[in-house]
């Protein structure tokens, strides 16, 4: 009996975060925000596509939204945990917002080209490099860590519900007449002043931390990699995800192309893909908060990237529209998990003087390996067609994931010693 009662417990109360008032104020500004997100990821893809007929240059939008990321991931780190995680957000969000309402209105005029892409794209990358591993660093001061990995999950939710929603919304406005892109570009915009509305109700946890040193950027740095390196149980974990981050999600460079060449569809049905496939990952973070007790199982951290592979892969193999999206929902299902387990293994094995600099390494590998994704995607699909993007990026997951569980198997051969 008692042990069906501890089992239970792990299964009970999935929104155990949403009873922090600070958390339920992020989570819904971060709701608003992510559907006007999900809205532009569907808009601009489409709109860059259009305008150069281009899988690479498709690609080349998508990678210099995250190149900032990549390149500064580390500096930003430092900042983070230097400063005020409200702060920074409200600072980040407000860009953010300026840099979107910019294209919103290039785009209403008439005047939008394809530089205009190329430069928002980069500003809004900058914006991000802070904004991402704050984000994620600051959960723990609006739920405790009793409750952060329900809370990572719950943000896995919001952003997934957002996913469903966004998308959708955006193909009905985009297939509507010749200004839905700018539409979906101004909402977008307006969406990041619920994030910013809802900083000045929040009131985050103290948390207990050692000063951090007065040392030089590059020292600090330093610091936290070698702690990185230093914890197995972030590290390689690390590894499995930028294997999965760099090939697995390329959804806004491939499903585009195969939405037009392969299954010929229009806005609407490219936007459906991407809702669909935003229901499996809803769907996968409903899960992983329901049983958030437990912490995250090996099985969903080594296991579950294998599967995504083998699913990118059968993704390329599919002409049928409804086929495809039910592989797109099952690749975001497994994803999605995988990925809120790395970041709770992350979280909970890091402390709190370099858990700024440990979520801007997550960050890094998460969203700074997506340039080279996406010009492998672009790449491969833009020479030898839509249905071999998929095919590439599939089987470079699982050949890539050989190492990774080499590595794993080491470590596990050295504790035994």
């Amino acid at each position: 009996m008692k042990q069906r009662h501890e089992s239970a417990a792990h299964v009970s109360n999935p929104f155990a975060a949403l009873k922090h008032k600070s958390y339920r104020y992020y989570w819904i500004g971060m709701a608003v925000s992510a559907t006007g997100t999900w809205m532009q990821n569907v808009a601009q893809p489409w709109l860059a596509y259009k305008l150069t007929d281009s899988a690479f240059l498709l690609g080349l939008v998508s990678a210099l939204q995250f190149l900032p990321v990549l390149l500064f991931s580390l500096f930003a780190g430092v900042i983070i945990d230097k400063f005020p995680k409200k702060k920074i957000l409200f600072l980040t969000q407000s860009a953010s917002f300026l840099i979107t309402l910019f294209l919103a209105i290039m785009t209403f005029t008439g005047h939008i080209m394809f530089w205009h892409l190329i430069l928002t794209s980069t500003l809004l990358g900058f914006a991000n490099t802070f904004d991402m591993p704050a984000r994620q660093s600051f959960v723990i001061e609006l739920c405790g860590k009793e409750d952060l990995t329900n809370g990572i999950a719950l943000n896995s939710v919001q952003f997934n519900l957002a996913r469903i929603i966004g998308p959708a919304i955006a193909g009905v406005i985009m297939g509507a007449g010749p200004s839905g892109i700018a539409v979906c570009f101004l909402v977008n915009a307006v969406s990041f002043g619920a994030v910013i509305i809802s900083l000045f109700f929040i009131q985050p946890y103290a948390i207990q931390k050692e000063p951090m040193k007065q040392t030089k950027m590059l020292s600090s740095i330093s610091e936290g990699l070698k702690f990185i390196v230093a914890k197995k149980n972030i590290l390689i974990p690390l590894l499995f995800l930028a294997v999965g981050a760099t090939f697995a999600m390329n959804m806004n460079v491939l499903v585009p192309v195969f939405a037009d060449k392969v299954l010929c569809q229009s806005e609407t049905g490219f936007g459906l893909l991407m809702s669909i496939s935003g229901i499996g990952a809803l769907v996968g973070a409903l899960t992983m908060a329901s049983i958030s007790k437990g912490g995250p199982k090996k099985a969903f951290l080594y296991g579950f990237p294998l599967i995504v592979g083998m699913l990118v892969l059968a993704t390329g193999f599919t002409d049928i529209y409804i086929l495809t999206g039910l592989i797109l929902a099952l690749t975001s299902f497994f994803y999605m998990i995988f990925m809120a387990s790395v970041n709770t293994t992350m979280q909970m094995n890091s402390t709190n003087e370099f858990r700024g600099r440990v979520m801007s390494v997550y960050s890094l590998v998460m969203a700074g390996s997506t340039p080279l994704g996406n010009l492998f995607a672009g790449g491969i699909t833009q020479t030898f067609g839509a249905g071999a993007g998929f095919i590439g990026c599939g089987a470079a997951i699982i050949v890539l994931l050989v190492p990774c569980y080499l590595q794993l198997r080491k470590k596990s051969t050295t504790q035994t010693i």
